[in-house]
């Protein structure tokens, strides 16, 4: 490889050059404090790496990657995402008797997964990322042994991803049978030099769609989330909501862009029901919810379907809509799950209503950051996640999808009722006094910072809307 190939991927060698040095790391000696300060070295290291970069945009390393501005934007935004997740992770982590050291090579491992799916314009490098990816999630998922359902979250996924990949290969199989390229650019040029699709392009392009939707979580392969988000870790189920599926997310804008996904009808309609599907699904059954991680689970399933939406509204304002939703719906995410992470104890997880209960007298400022994240994923004025549903309604009105925007509206309203719920507890005067352990500080600061930058967006959103209008006008 050249320096500029190296340069180009530098990000993804400083992760992955990173979970070699911890697997020596730990076993050389267990420290708890030492791993997790070095993978934080880590991911500001990836971040910094961004700036050092080739020349010229696109820089393309023939036939796997392309490294963009796309690319890069949404590197940094993995790498942010993971880092906020490792903040939280610490006291989470240090309150349990389990082993705690291999958790940040996973992690580690599976962003760098996540950075591939970033970087890709290939089968073969979509297939390696994704795998990555969801091994490390594995283990993961099943982390803390001694709890109740980790064991058998973590068997579910397993099985349930595998079953996903062997759709996802098979469906591969079909296009380059046809086709012969295995690059999105050239499936894209096959596709438009004949003309019409064939049957078997359509069947592999639906087994594929099988893969990418497990992994986002939408209608009807949604039936692992709220088991999944129950079982794990918080700080993972963080990592599953935000990283897990926005690299996926932003694989498949890329496929789609490069085979002109807009051209093909049949597409448009199953990703059209396949929304219409996810909101009213995952907004209903969250309102049959006492457990918030699996109404948090629900209500992801009902942002995908949002998303898609203004995925569905063409090239320009609608992937500009996506990305500027994507980005909010990470920051309100992890800061959800967050607050979640910090109430949480040895024994058990701070997961049902009734542990909010009088939260904002107990501790105000927590309660102040639960609010501002729950807000901002009900599309509450002043709030990027206002915004971006507003974003997403412009793109769709400039696209004339006005059956989508109802539905929208629609769940919206009800989605509201069981956010405004949790906040309602939370304001409740408790029926007895539950004291309060110290705040950890890094968790706070994350935290804290997470919840200005939702503020910030959702009353001065311009700047983000720049950086994004300029990344898609570079792709064409």
């Amino acid at each position: 490889m050249s320096t500029s190939d190296l340069l180009s991927l530098l990000p993804l060698l400083i992760l992955s050059g990173s979970a070699v040095i911890a697997m020596l790391l730990v076993a050389i000696r267990r420290n708890h404090r030492v791993m997790h300060a070095f993978a934080v070295l880590a991911f500001l290291a990836g971040l910094l790496a961004l700036f050092v970069q080739p020349y010229t945009v696109p820089y393309i390393i023939a036939p796997l990657f392309v490294v963009d501005a796309f690319a890069l934007f949404n590197t940094g935004l993995i790498l942010v995402a993971g880092l906020s997740v490792l903040f939280l992770s610490y006291n989470y982590f240090e309150q349990r008797e389990e082993r705690k050291e291999e958790y940040y090579i996973l992690l580690l491992l599976a962003t760098v997964g996540g950075l591939v799916l970033v970087i890709s314009q290939h089968f073969i490098s979509l297939f390696l990322g994704l795998e990555t990816m969801s091994i490390s999630l594995y283990g993961l998922i099943a982390y803390l042994r001694a709890r109740e359902r980790s064991d058998e979250a973590g068997f579910k996924y397993l099985l349930l991803a595998a079953l996903s990949s062997a759709f996802l290969l098979f469906g591969m199989a079909l296009v380059y049978a046809y086709t012969g390229r295995m690059d999105f650019p050239g499936v894209g040029a096959f596709l438009k030099s004949v003309g019409s699709v064939p049957v078997s392009v359509v069947a592999g392009f639906g087994l594929m769609l099988i893969g990418v939707g497990f992994k986002l979580g939408i209608v009807p392969f949604h039936m692992w989330t709220p088991d999944i988000y129950e079982g794990s870790p918080l700080p993972v189920a963080a990592y599953i909501a935000t990283v897990s599926k926005g690299s996926m997310l932003i694989l498949l804008m890329r496929f789609y862009r490069d085979i002109d996904g807009y051209e093909y009808t049949i597409l448009w309609w199953v990703f059209a029901i396949i929304a219409m599907a996810s909101m009213f699904v995952g907004n209903w059954l969250a309102l049959l919810q006492q457990n918030v991680k699996r109404l948090l689970a629900y209500s992801s399933i009902a942002h995908m379907g949002y998303i898609l939406i203004a995925f569905l509204a063409g090239l320009h304002a609608g992937q500009e809509a996506v990305i500027f939703y994507l980005v909010a719906y990470v920051i309100t995410s992890i800061g959800a799950f967050g607050v979640l992470a910090i109430l949480s104890d040895r024994v058990r997880d701070a997961e049902m209503i009734d542990d909010f209960e009088g939260l904002f007298w107990r501790n105000p400022w927590l309660a102040t950051i639960f609010t501002a994240m729950l807000l901002s994923l009900a599309g509450i004025p002043l709030t990027a996640g206002f915004i971006g549903k507003f974003y997403i309604v412009a793109a769709g009105v400039d696209a004339g999808l006005w059956l989508l925007l109802v539905l929208l509206v629609i769940n919206s309203v009800i989605g509201l009722y069981y956010y405004i719920r949790i906040i309602a507890v939370m304001f409740q005067p408790a029926k007895e006094e539950q004291p309060m352990g110290r705040m950890p500080f890094f968790g706070i600061f994350a935290l804290t910072a997470l919840m200005l930058l939702l503020i910030w967006l959702g009353v001065y959103p311009s700047g983000l809307i720049s950086v994004i209008r300029e990344m898609m006008l570079t792709m064409g």
